[in-house]
């Protein structure tokens, strides 16, 4: 008989996953007694899939801000550091951005303007019009960007991300200035020990700093992506994947 149904997709229902748990053994029972239950069977070309979220809480894939510090300290220096193109996220960056401004004197904040690369709005390309900047060649500081459009709070969120960035820097210890350009050498009027923070244009970036005369340049695939002091790691992704798990600890994407 002719196939009449395409592609479908079920959540499976499995326990809390914990670290130290067997996935292998969950998975097949959680999917074998799902089947059971409700009346459908398993085939050739099926797929299961499971989230890295699990797979890095079984592995017990997790560091602390101070481990993150710790490795920021010691491949950038401890002084000033440019902290460029990260997304703008409470989930994703901001615990990563606290155990950096931890291992910093000072952090100079670049922001991409007007939204990161995946599409978080900072300004709107009518602000920008408006205002008769160009956000390929110009360069604002923060007391310019106040002054042209003043606090800008993210439409779903209700954060104004630059000074919530700013304060968590500042409440890690660490002086703050912040700029908005797209240019990644611009950072280097700044200082010469920078972390790029962009994820698909990563190797670019690190390519146009070294090229410029950066004296260190480290992706968020370069921290941790070895164990600190006992702490979880990645050595592909470092940092990149990482979710916040408490107010001062990470889950790691996993090995």
């Amino acid at each position: 008989m002719e196939r009449k149904v395409g592609t479908v997709s079920r959540g499976i229902r499995c326990p809390i996953i914990r670290e130290g748990d067997n996935l292998v053994d969950i998975t097949v029972t959680s999917v074998l007694e799902a089947a059971q239950s409700e009346g459908y069977e398993l085939r050739d070309r099926d797929v299961v899939a499971l989230t890295e979220s699990i797979v890095a809480r079984s592995q017990g894939n997790y560091a602390s801000v101070q481990n993150i510090a710790d490795d920021v300290k010691a491949k950038l220096g401890g002084g000033t550091i440019g902290v460029i193109f990260p997304i703008l996220s409470r989930n994703r960056f901001a615990i990563c951005l606290k155990g950096i401004a931890m291992g910093a004197k000072k952090v100079v904040l670049m922001l991409s303007y007007p939204s990161d690369e995946v599409g978080n709005a900072l300004l709107t390309y009518d602000q920008l019009d408006d205002a008769d900047i160009n956000p390929y060649t110009d360069v604002l500081t923060l007391e310019k960007y106040r002054e042209l459009f003043g606090e800008n709070k993210h439409e779903f969120t209700g954060v104004d991300y630059v000074q919530y960035y700013s304060d968590i820097i500042t409440q890690a210890g660490a002086e703050v200035e912040i700029v908005f350009a797209n240019q990644a050498k611009t950072i280097l009027d700044y200082t010469d020990c920078i972390i790029n923070c962009d994820i698909h244009t990563r190797a670019r970036t690190k390519r146009i700093l070294m090229a410029n005369g950066a004296k260190v340049v480290c992706g968020m695939d370069d921290i941790l992506n070895a164990s600190v002091n006992g702490s979880g790691y990645n050595t592909k992704y470092g940092l990149l994947g990482s979710n916040k798990s408490t107010e001062d600890t990470i889950k790691l994407f996993p090995r």
